[in-house]
């Protein structure tokens, strides 16, 4: 067995949880979300909990058993505590700014940058330098995150652009060190020559 395949998942109070061949769908009080699982798996609901069950002993479904489980506690998380990925703006004159549902980013480009959220996700920025996306769909907020980071990602050299919330990026020291090293050179070359 699938050692996270086979715990099974509490349901919360306030959460229904409906099987119904394939699809799984649970509503709770964030949301609801609905997701078609594999023919190989079985998802029951018994005695209050989420019971995942294969088939066979095959590597794929073995595999497939801990990833359909993990959706799923997913789902059930998403409904009643919901998902959540703040970002951070660095640069001069970087900015993020709300507007209605939707984002604007100033990130040095000649133009703002207009950011729509997809179904089910929110965007808010608490301050211009802060970004927060929220949601019930751990895959939506993940990639909508992933998406605003991929605008401007932070530059190696001085660190400007979006990063996630504690983030840290690795700084190249540019081009100074060699810069300094040639022209000692080509100062100990001169005073050779005169």
């Amino acid at each position: 067995m699938s050692r996270v395949g086979r715990l099974p998942i509490g349901i919360p109070a306030g959460v229904e949880v409906k099987v119904s061949g394939p699809v799984v769908r649970v509503a709770g009080p964030k949301g609801t979300l609905e997701r078609s699982v594999h023919q190989a798996m079985r998802v029951a609901v018994e005695d209050g909990k989420i019971v995942v069950s294969r088939q066979n002993e095959d590597r794929f479904h073995r595999a497939l058993h801990g990833l359909t489980r993990a959706l799923i506690a997913n789902m059930v998380q998403g409904v009643t505590k919901g998902y959540r990925v703040e970002l951070e703006i660095q640069g001069v004159g970087y900015r993020a700014v709300k507007q209605g549902a939707n984002l604007t980013l100033q990130v040095g480009f000649s133009h703002p940058v207009e950011l729509r959220p997809p179904a089910g996700v929110q965007l808010d920025a608490p301050a211009p330098n802060r970004i927060v996306v929220s949601g019930s769909d751990k895959e939506a907020v993940g990639q909508t995150a992933a998406s605003i980071r991929a605008i401007r990602e932070p530059d190696p050299y001085k660190g400007k652009g979006i990063r996630y919330l504690g983030e840290r990026v690795r700084r190249k020291p540019g081009k100074a060190g060699k810069a300094v090293a040639g022209a000692g050179a080509a100062g100990g070359a001169a005073k050779g020559g005169a």
